[in-house]
């Protein structure tokens, strides 16, 4: 997996320092974090994955080297640069700006199926719990029966802890990213 590109950089960098509650971070995913969240997606599952908070695409880039077919990504960021930005990468990603945790709503009905698998990239721990709850309930909804529903966090504990309705559990811990991160995967017990 390439490197983050200067320009990406610069990008995150000017996002950040225009909108830090929106970045949620200190540097891009590392390359490392972005494969281990990748290889969370179940490539014999067909149907759409979305991504929620792309930033610069560095996980998309990663799901992608993995096998996941470009035509199958879509792809929701709230920044108008990013969102450019990820739409100029990947021209084959269904890319729409917008907040994401509106996302059933900004897709309207537009995916007539499951998701094989929903990842984040959103800086939930900024957000108070019920609004956590609220996205990861409504994500796992939308899910194919025992699909993940994948969340990466610089917390130490998961973003909402499990129920009886869905479980969680720390996939991995990236160390060679800054700050290191855990990947947490949730899936429904239904």
């Amino acid at each position: 997996m390439a490197a983050n590109t200067a320009a990406e950089h610069l990008s995150f960098l000017r996002g950040l320092l225009l909108r830090p509650k929106n970045v949620g971070a200190i540097a891009p995913s590392s390359p490392a974090l972005a494969k281990a969240i990748a290889a969370q997606v179940d490539l014999t599952r067909s149907g759409p994955v979305l991504e929620l908070g792309p930033g610069t695409g560095v996980v998309t880039q990663a799901l992608i080297e993995r096998g996941v077919a470009e035509e199958r990504l879509i792809a929701i960021e709230y920044d108008p640069e990013f969102a450019a930005l990820v739409a100029k990468r990947f021209p084959r990603t269904r890319v729409l700006q917008g907040d994401a945790f509106q996302f059933a709503q900004l897709l309207d009905g537009s995916i007539d199926r499951p998701y094989a698998a929903i990842i984040s990239g959103l800086p939930l721990l900024n957000f108070p719990p019920d609004t956590r709850r609220g996205l990861i309930e409504s994500a796992l909804e939308r899910l194919q029966p025992g699909a993940p529903y994948i969340q990466f966090s610089y917390g130490t504990r998961p973003s909402i802890p499990p129920t009886d309705r869905y479980t969680v559990r720390r996939a991995a811990t990236i160390w060679l990213n800054l700050p290191p991160a855990r990947i947490w995967v949730y899936r429904s017990t239904r």
